[in-house]
């Protein structure tokens, strides 16, 4: 089995570049994330049409998360335990599907924006209800994972400049501690290889020709209990995928597992 996660950024802006992805790739399970549309706008008989069942959760503008799957698409569920909300709204960031006995969930964690602010407040208080929702389902016995854009860098290594993000969101000691809660709970980071240089980076920035200097951070992760990790044969970030005009700012990652 093949899962790989992908923050588009814009389905439908991406959708040709997913298109082809999936044809080339061809995963059996894609979570996607930062939709940036509603279920009405996904573009779902596209991808129907490559075989993929689809279920979505999107409202609007921003967020948005997925999963794609050709292997069944069952028990989907829409957001998490004790989810939080933001702005008096709960955001459509996390959605839960069971794919060929392989029970994932396609995770977009809120940014944070900065220390002190609200929305930070709201990232530590939403992967709080993470936690919750993983000590809820994970059993032992069936495989499970968490895969999406967790806008965590686990450690310094996976940012390509440390001291340029010591005062930033993405990096600092509560974040991090939120992912060691989850591997408190029996969870392991799926640590990708990279197809190029020495780490596997997930994003680059737009900006200031981040990616041809890979001046990057590994933020999009796969975290999974012991039934997944003792199968996993392959991982790696599909960095082609980020290359050329169009591309998203993110790179999938791609976990291919003997279940």
């Amino acid at each position: 089995m093949r899962l790989a996660t992908w923050n588009v950024n814009s389905i439908t802006a991406r959708l040709p570049r997913v298109l082809a992805w999936l044809e080339a790739a061809r995963p059996d399970v894609l979570c996607l994330q930062e939709l940036k549309c509603d279920d009405e706008a996904f573009p779902r008989e596209a991808i129907e049409e490559l075989g993929y069942d689809v279920a979505s959760y999107g409202a609007g503008r921003w967020n948005g998360v997925a999963v794609l799957s050709r292997v069944g698409l069952d028990d989907v569920t829409r957001g998490l335990v004790d989810e939080p909300a933001y702005d008096d709204a709960v955001q459509p960031r996390a959605l839960g599907a069971t794919c060929g006995g392989v029970r994932v969930w396609s995770v977009y964690v809120p940014n944070g924006r900065e220390p002190g602010h609200a929305h930070y407040d709201y990232k530590l208080r939403w992967l709080d209800a993470l936690h919750s929702t993983v000590l809820a389902e994970d059993d032992p016995a069936r495989p499970f994972a968490v895969l999406g854009d967790f806008n965590i860098a686990p450690t310094d290594d996976d940012v390509w400049d440390i001291t340029l993000f010591a005062d930033s969101t993405h990096v600092t000691a509560p974040e991090r501690a939120a992912l060691a809660v989850l591997r408190d709970a029996g969870l392991s980071d799926v640590y990708p290889r990279a197809l190029k240089y020495d780490r596997p980076y997930t994003y680059w920035d737009y900006r200031q020709l981040a990616f041809p200097k890979n001046r990057g951070m590994r933020i999009d992760l796969v975290y999974a209990n012991k039934a997944v990790t003792d199968a996993v044969t392959d991982s790696y970030v599909d960095r082609e995928a980020r290359k050329g005009k169009g591309a998203s700012d993110h790179a999938p990652v791609v976990v291919d597992l003997t279940l």
